[in-house]
């Protein structure tokens, strides 16, 4: 078959910050590269074709988010093609640097590119021996290359060195190659800030400050310097990807809760999610209830903040798309998920239930401190309030001690800031005032200029 670009159907998902990809065979049958778990989109993509999965391909073990292609197997009889490396315990084709499969025409040659992690492979694409595209994965991404600290610290300069290697041999290809990363912009497997999410081998060598490194210590440096802090979910996904995740055989969903069940859930160790929008949760909500507001990156932070071994439940308002928190939550392992409260929180006052408030304020109707900014490493150093407490929100729940009495709680827009303080008066706190906006606009309200941790001067 002749290969057009409208063949390729990019898959993003935005809240996680990855694209999965469906390439359309020519005959019928498709190969899916580096699918989730949440399939919605990419059945729709393909019976808006009138395909089906031959072939479902990861470039690596995943541990952002739990792969599909075991439930595809199970699904549309799909083959699934993944390293020998990687010793995964369900049954695939497991294949070695340079081994090819013919897809009927195209032709996918797998290309051992370790470093994001050890196993990892590219695929590239092939028509009649000429290289259409390569699917990178976590190796080589636009503009830079994915997290080498996946195994741990011990090992981190060990895999980018590797990862200077493969970055270096997929520049081999053709300029006008395309590249077609797993990894983008919002990836907490590491990428920076832009809207493309693909792009060639040319443009890359132009641009690629990490191809343009004199040499690997360069390279190395560059890259380790530029790792923040990752979801603690991650260091559980990528074992249960190794022995394949569980096939659904029904569509996942949330039951009906009444206040009394959530009360229980409450009172035996469990946590309840309010997932609606950070001002209405302000205005009232189940005393102990942790607010993550539903969102693209939804998932990101429930799996960051709350553990996965005990159940939750969730608390909507009207019109919340249910279904959305289920695929979130699934998409990360978090299966122990006991329902919704009915009715939401009119439901919960009609029974009687009590609940608290939290002061949701503008930049210039907040105090003057002490403040608690809760954002990343790399946000904090951009500029920051003077004087400021950082603690990162996935760390914050080990440092609740520290956070002094009626702090002002901050991020950049207000929803993680909710969420910190929703964990800190679980922990105890009171008192506590969420800052509606971000730092900028609380150092204008209060004659303050912002501090960069870089410069360790004033911006």
């Amino acid at each position: 078959m002749g290969f057009a670009d409208d063949h390729l159907i990019p898959l993003v998902n935005e809240g996680l910050g990855n694209s999965a990809y469906l390439l359309d065979l020519g005959d019928g049958r498709a190969l899916a590269v580096d699918a989730g778990r949440d399939l919605r989109a990419l059945h729709a993509a393909a019976r808006r074709r009138g395909l089906t999965v031959a072939y479902a391909a990861d470039t690596h073990l995943h541990a952002d988010f739990l792969s599909g292609a075991v439930q595809l197997a199970h699904e549309t009889g799909a083959a699934v093609l993944a390293s020998a490396a990687g010793k995964r315990a369900f049954p695939h084709r497991g294949l070695d640097d340079g081994d090819e499969i013919d897809l009927g025409g195209l032709r996918l040659r797998a290309l051992a590119t370790p470093g994001h992690t050890d196993e990892h492979l590219s695929f590239l694409l092939l028509d009649d021996g000429r290289e259409l595209g390569v699917f990178t994965g976590g190796s080589l991404i636009v503009d830079s290359a994915a997290r080498t600290d996946l195994l741990g610290v011990e090992r981190t300069e060990e895999l980018a060195r590797a990862q200077y290697r493969s970055l270096h041999r997929l520049a081999a290809l053709p300029e006008e190659t395309a590249v077609w990363p797993t990894h983008g912009a919002g990836s907490f497997c590491s990428a920076p800030p832009g809207a493309e999410r693909t792009t060639t081998i040319g443009v890359q060598k132009r641009s690629n400050p990490l191809l343009a490194a004199p040499d690997e210590d360069t390279f190395v440096r560059q890259l380790v310097a530029s790792l923040g802090s990752y979801p603690a979910y991650f260091a559980r996904l990528t074992e249960v990807n190794r022995r394949g995740p569980a096939v659904l055989t029904a569509t996942p969903s949330l039951p009906e809760l009444d206040a009394g069940q959530v009360r229980a859930l409450l009172a035996d160790g469990g946590y309840v999610v309010d997932v609606r929008p950070v001002a209405d949760f302000a205005a009232g909500h189940i005393p102990g209830s942790v607010s993550i507001e539903l969102r693209p990156q939804f998932g990101t932070w429930l799996g960051w903040v709350l553990p996965d071994t005990v159940p939750l439940a969730f608390v909507a308002g009207d019109g919340q798309d249910l279904e959305e928190i289920v695929w979130q939550a699934y998409t990360i392992g978090y299966e122990r998920l006991a329902g919704h409260l009915a009715g939401g929180m009119s439901g919960w006052r009609a029974a009687g239930g009590s609940e608290v408030t939290t002061a949701l304020v503008p930049a210039d109707r907040a105090p003057d401190g002490p403040y608690l900014d809760v954002r990343q490493e790399a946000e904090y150093a951009a500029g920051h309030v003077p004087g400021a407490l950082h603690l990162e929100l996935g760390e914050l729940a080990e440092h609740a001690a520290d956070v002094p009495a009626g702090a002002v709680v901050a991020c950049e827009h207000g929803q993680r800031s909710t969420t910190a303080a929703s964990l800190l008066e679980r922990a105890g706190h009171t008192g506590l005032t969420v800052l509606d906006g971000g730092p900028a606009e609380f150092a204008a309200a209060h004659g303050l200029r912002l501090q960069s941790a870089a410069r360790g001067g004033d911006r």
